[in-house]
């Protein structure tokens, strides 16, 4: 009986190690599914390049869709928003943002909210002291990627004044930068500035940045699902040799 006992046991321990698993995998799937079609959108647009209008940033229903937007208007004498954590080939840095106005073209009484602009990455020294951001307010017109804000992940959104006036940020919070920058308002999306634009700092149009890729996802599910597979197999093995002593 006790052995009956501890076999049930073993076994719930497998099924329950297998399902745990298997939905480990079953989310890397689709993780990878997602930002491949994420990829692909993105690649249409920027083959295309069909501009549309900034206000085109605050359109809730294409709040995480990508578009091809450029126009007029003027950076706000805002602190810049620096994201913090952010990697470029190894090397530790910073994103810099600035808030843009796009201007409100003749006969549109509609009010257009700032919309973030992403100027580039800036690296950070060992002593992580923050780098000088200009103001850039010689500059009238942006093209750009207009694109739902960097993914969070788990970190919580801190906004950090600086002494330079500058705000240190762990994310791009809409309601907390909107607060932190004392605007009523912030579009959902930020325009990644066009490379070719010749202001800023080095930057490109990559999606992903800081994040897995489709392909990286697909391999931990294979491991997943191969881990499944050696605990199930493991278990039938265990199995059988008790079988064999009785």
């Amino acid at each position: 009986m006790r052995r009956t006992s501890n076999g049930l046991f073993g076994w719930a321990l497998a099924l329950l190690a297998i399902a745990l698993f298997c939905s480990l995998g079953v989310w890397q799937l689709d993780r990878g599914k997602q930002k491949q079609a994420m990829l692909d959108q993105s690649q249409g647009v920027l083959a295309a390049r069909k501009p549309l209008p900034l206000r085109a940033a605050a359109d809730p229903v294409r709040a995480d869709a990508y578009d091809w937007a450029q126009g007029e208007g003027r950076f706000l004498d805002r602190p810049a928003v620096l994201l913090d954590n952010q990697v470029s080939e190894g090397r530790s840095g910073v994103r810099v943002y600035r808030v843009f106005q796009p201007g409100v073209p003749q006969g549109d009484a509609a009010a257009t909210p700032p919309v973030l602009v992403e100027l580039g990455w800036m690296p950070l020294p060992g002593d992580r002291s923050l780098p000088r951001i200009d103001s850039f307010a010689a500059t009238t017109q942006v093209a750009g990627l207009l694109a739902p804000p960097p993914s969070a992940g788990l970190a919580a959104a801190v906004v950090s004044p600086q002494a330079d006036g500058n705000l240190l940020a762990t994310s791009l919070d809409h309601a907390v930068l909107s607060s932190a920058l004392k605007l009523p308002t912030l579009a959902p999306r930020v325009l990644r500035l066009d490379p070719a634009l010749k202001i800023g700092y080095l930057r490109d149009l990559d999606i992903l940045p800081n994040t897995l890729p489709p392909e990286r996802h697909l391999g931990y599910a294979v491991q997943w699902f191969g881990l499944a597979l050696a605990v199930l197999i493991t278990a039938l093995v265990l199995t059988l040799r008790k079988r064999r002593r009785r």
